[in-house]
């Protein structure tokens, strides 16, 4: 897929978006985003900041922006985040700065949040949100999906399996739902709607001088 106006031989200029991916664990939201970010050089993942500890492999900055928990409580206070949520026992939440700017240079914001997250964002930003819900084939395709990842115990999966549930009874609040029973295809719709909200006319920003020199021309 081509970066958000490069086919566009007008090149008007755009405001970004704010494009949420939701779906319980195990439905394959982490796939169908990195899918998007290697075909699509107009989106970059939102950076969250956590209080969880970093993993191995993981660069601070780049997979999250790791802080401690007094840290995270003052970026509350003074309201630095677009949303923020506490899951799995852990504190998460998106910046609001670097977002900002993403908008108005009219780059587009991926956000792998849950439905507390979502919410909160769209409450905030409202037209610049668009939400997609993920929904996995079956409860049962869904359990077998955490089981083969080989890495969580009974515990955790039974713990992912609950949230799903309460996950899956917010599939309401999105714009947009999808059944990934095939991650190409689920891939391929989720291209579709992004590029279908990129040609908004609300965010169209250059729009208004276009058709502006087409009334001085006439």
């Amino acid at each position: 897929m081509a970066s958000s106006n490069q086919n566009d031989p007008h090149g008007f200029k755009r405001r970004g978006l704010l494009f949420v991916l939701s779906s319980p664990s195990g439905a394959g939201k982490s796939t169908i985003s990195r899918m998007l970010l290697e075909a699509d050089k107009g989106i970059t993942m939102s950076v969250s900041a956590t209080t969880r500890p970093i993993r191995p492999g993981e660069v601070d900055g780049k997979d999250y922006h790791f802080v401690d928990t007094e840290h995270f409580k003052a970026m509350v206070a003074e309201g630095e985040f677009l949303e923020w949520a506490h899951v799995f026992g852990n504190r998460y939440g998106t910046p609001r700065g670097p977002v900002e700017e993403m908008l108005k240079a009219g780059q587009d914001a991926l956000f792998d949040i849950d439905w507390q997250g979502a919410q909160q964002l769209h409450q905030i930003a409202g037209g610049d949100v668009v939400r997609v819900f993920i929904l996995p084939p079956s409860i049962e395709e869904l359990e077998r999906r955490l089981r083969s990842r080989g890495t969580d115990s009974e515990e955790v999966i039974e713990g992912r399996m609950s949230r799903a549930a309460n996950e899956i009874a917010h599939w309401d609040g999105y714009d947009y739902v999808l059944v990934n029973d095939d991650a190409q295809a689920c891939f391929d719709k989720v291209s579709t709607i992004l590029a279908a909200e990129r040609m908004k006319r609300s965010r169209q920003t250059g729009l208004i001088g276009f058709i502006r020199g087409l009334g001085r021309s006439a």
